[in-house]
């Protein structure tokens, strides 16, 4: 199983607005478009960006106001090591709305909010690591860590490539065991105190690209994943499961030298 991270999707009040403010903030461009009926998708990134870095997902549902839940946590973006207070101040100055500015996490990483409100930490990373604002990490909350670790361990045959472990909560991320540096990790924040979490449906899912929907599909049925939308019922262009605490995953196969994007 290939197992690449191939997007995060988010759903939008305002389709205008956020582009807007990914375009003109984070210097994102539009990758791609598809128009539905009453809804609209649009894939957004660096201009520069790896071929296994990861794209978000922009959803606008017609006459839908999203409401993000605390299950899903944050994406991440990249910005290089040593620029982590001067792109800050840069966001500020454009208007951004001050968060969490780095000050306030120990100068280590910094926070803003886009328009709906969807957390956005920036990281510091070595630039041969991907493109400034490339998709570094998507953080989602879990209710065990073990099964957590063990879904994406087993099932889609990730490696755990470092934790940070504290009083209250730990974090773990996990990714493909032959991510190149460019590619996104998943990020899980395991909290000690058994809280649970909301869902919402701001945040939508990620994305895994993958060689064989099919086979893919088939291994991860026998290895006991959720059989939540199968191939078959998505056309055979797409398919999802879930994992232990609700988190919707779809997994696509992308041909990176088609036209289009989208596989309708």
């Amino acid at each position: 199983m290939d197992g690449t991270l191939d997007h995060t999707m988010i759903r939008v009040a305002d389709l205008e607005d956020s582009l807007d403010w990914y375009e003109t903030h984070l210097a994102y461009e539009e990758k791609d478009r598809y128009e539905g009926d009453d809804f609209t998708i649009v894939y957004l990134g660096p201009e520069e960006m790896h071929e296994d870095g990861a794209m978000l997902e922009i959803t606008h549902n017609e006459g839908e106001e999203p409401e993000v839940g605390d299950a899903w946590g944050h994406i991440a973006v990249r910005v290089p090591e040593g620029e982590l207070e001067d792109r800050y101040q840069q966001l500020m100055d454009d208007g951004v709305e001050d968060y969490r500015d780095p000050e306030s996490c120990g100068g280590r990483y910094a926070f803003v909010k886009d328009p709906d409100g969807h957390e956005i930490e920036i990281v510091q990373r070595d630039p041969d690591e991907g493109a400034l604002w490339s998709l570094d990490h998507t953080m989602i909350r879990v209710e065990d860590a073990d099964e957590a670790l063990g879904f994406w361990t087993r099932k889609f045959e990730y490696d755990e490539v470092g934790r940070w472990e504290a009083d209250s909560f730990a974090n773990y991320f996990v990714e493909p065991r032959t991510a190149p540096p460019e590619a996104m990790s998943v990020e899980l924040t395991y909290n000690y105190d058994g809280r649970s979490y909301e869902m919402g449906d701001a945040w939508g899912h990620l994305c895994i690209r993958v060689d064989d929907l099919e086979g893919d599909w088939d291994r991860l049925l026998d290895r006991g994943a959720a059989d939540y939308r199968d191939p078959e019922s998505c056309d055979d262009m797409y398919a999802f499961t879930t994992d232990q605490d609700g988190h919707e995953i779809e997994l696509i196969e992308r041909d990176l030298e088609a036209d289009s994007l989208f596989p309708f």
